[in-house]
């Protein structure tokens, strides 16, 4: 019997956080917290270290982890007290809490997630 064969796609959850903590925002640590958790709790596979870049200033954070199953990416913008993260992964994994976790590293007051089923595979 042969291999399935993967057809592309997967899940993507594109994640805004509203009323976020300025300080905090300026800051890559708490992301960098918030990505730890994310990759244990839903068992994602890094292949580079993660790349992280503070604005400095009034100025807020990026940053980017690739996986084998694809990426997780954020920005942060202080002087709009917002986060924006993107989760997208090719193989199915479980929901995951983003409005608890931002609130309790961001202090976010509002949190919208979009899950966005991508390719033949997004359904799962």
């Amino acid at each position: 019997m042969s291999e399935p064969v993967h057809l592309g796609g997967g899940v993507e959850w594109v994640v805004d956080a509203f009323g976020c903590d300025p300080a905090r925002l300026r800051s890559a640590s708490p992301m960098k917290e918030l990505f730890a958790r994310a990759i244990a709790d839903l068992g994602l596979k890094p292949v580079a270290e993660p790349l992280w870049h503070e604005f400095g200033g009034e100025g807020g954070a990026s940053g980017l982890v690739l996986f084998a199953e694809s990426h997780l990416a954020c920005h942060t913008f202080p002087e709009e007290r917002y986060a924006s993260l993107n989760l997208y992964c090719c193989q199915p994994r479980p929901e995951w809490d983003f409005a608890l976790r931002l609130r309790e590293s961001l202090g976010a007051e509002r949190v919208e997630v979009r899950r966005i089923a991508r390719g033949h595979g997004g359904a799962r």
